[in-house]
């Protein structure tokens, strides 16, 4: 439970950082002094809703005293009992306020993103299944006011996707799509199933946020290799012949990414490297994390791409997160695009186990 001590230590480090922005040297380093006052920003809306918290507890807990007093007059402990009841009313959501407060925005969080969906077990129907997921979030973009943008692709046979990888734009994508990645499971009968069998397929989704100027990713010349080809359709048949297409590799991570969807080399050269800079940045924000063991333990899932976590059962005609254990009973227009129940709840559970991990490792007094 969010106390007294836990809002002084609070009140200390504000004060603290109102001291290091008044030195001279400070206030002439624009980075540092951003970073400053960013965090006193965030901790004086903590303190604030913190305060709001306890003042509300301590009300009620007077109120109770009061209740119990036996020496009280009747009509005083009527009034109490009302008191009472309308603070119990709003302590839940002025803890949710506090904890929602307390967890420091990832700054990643109103970036673009790169997602690449790749097909796993199950042959041609797990590349359907990866086309489904695409159009799944495609529609959900829509959705949105989002733009999304192709950036490879190769397909199946039968029109599925063995990979696409795209672009997605506009407010948030990070923050809302960022608990996408990890494998994907679905159990139907496949197209191509004549004994009407429902199988087991999978396939794979990463969202990387883009990088930008901040992450300070420099790449010497030297370190990359560009491919010029021609762009190819469904069977590799050529449909460009002005050699359009670009592959850039990065020698010493061995990161490779391609892009044929436009008819200019220069724009797909952009995309292209666009996901070069994306995967790379993903590569040290994992290694980050792995150092970070607090903040793994937090987590919904690990981003790992092998973690199983979500299944899409078309017989029951229902979805289930395994990260948070939610089913919801409309597949069907779950993939439409209808997916804000599961994405919010999903952000929900994030926001409160960081929280509660916040505070503990501040010390914060918790009571069972």
């Amino acid at each position: 439970m969010i106390d007294s001590a836990y809002i002084a230590k609070i009140a200390a480090r504000i004060t603290e950082l109102e001291t290091e922005m008044s030195v001279p040297a400070v206030s002439a380093d624009h980075r540092r002094l951003r970073s400053l006052a960013t965090e006193h920003s965030r901790l004086k809306l903590v303190f604030d809703r913190a305060e709001k918290f306890v003042r509300l507890k301590r009300d009620a807990d007077e109120q109770r005293a009061l209740l119990s007093d036996s020496a009280a007059d009747a009509d005083l402990k009527r009034l109490a009992s009302e008191e009472i009841q309308g603070l119990e009313r709003q302590l839940p959501a002025a803890e949710r306020e506090v904890l929602l407060a307390l967890v420091p925005p990832d700054p990643s969080d109103s970036r673009n993103v790169i997602m690449e969906i790749r097909a796993g077990t199950g042959g041609e129907e797990a590349a359907l299944f990866a086309a489904d997921l695409f159009r799944m979030y495609s529609h959900f973009a829509e959705s949105q006011s989002w733009r999304v943008g192709m950036i490879d692709a190769s397909t199946s046979s039968i029109g599925g996707y063995k990979e696409v990888v795209c672009s997605i734009e506009g407010k948030d994508v990070y923050r809302v799509l960022k608990y996408e990645s990890g494998g994907h499971r679905v159990q139907r009968v496949p197209k191509t199933e004549a004994q009407g069998r429902i199988h087991t397929s999978a396939a794979t989704v990463s969202v990387l946020p883009e990088a930008d100027e901040e992450d300070e990713i420099k790449i010497p010349p030297e370190e990359l290799r560009i491919d010029i080809f021609c762009s190819s359709g469904a069977g590799g048949q050529s449909v460009n012949t002005t050699y359009s297409a670009v592959r850039i590799t990065h020698l010493p991570t061995g990161i490779v990414a391609q892009s044929q969807d436009e008819r200019s080399q220069r724009q797909n050269k952009e995309k292209a490297m666009r996901t070069v800079l994306a995967r790379i940045l993903d590569a040290r924000r994992t290694e980050e994390a792995k150092r970070m063991a607090s903040e793994k333990r937090t987590m919904i899932g690990s981003g790992d791409r092998s973690e199983r976590i979500r299944t899409y059962n078309f017989p029951q005609n229902r979805v289930t997160d395994h990260r948070i254990n939610m089913t919801i009973y409309t597949l069907d227009r779950f993939v439409e695009g209808e997916m804000t129940a599961m994405l919010d709840a999903l952000y929900k559970q994030d926001i409160e186990s960081k929280a509660s991990a916040q505070m503990s490792d501040a010390g914060g007094a918790r009571k069972d």
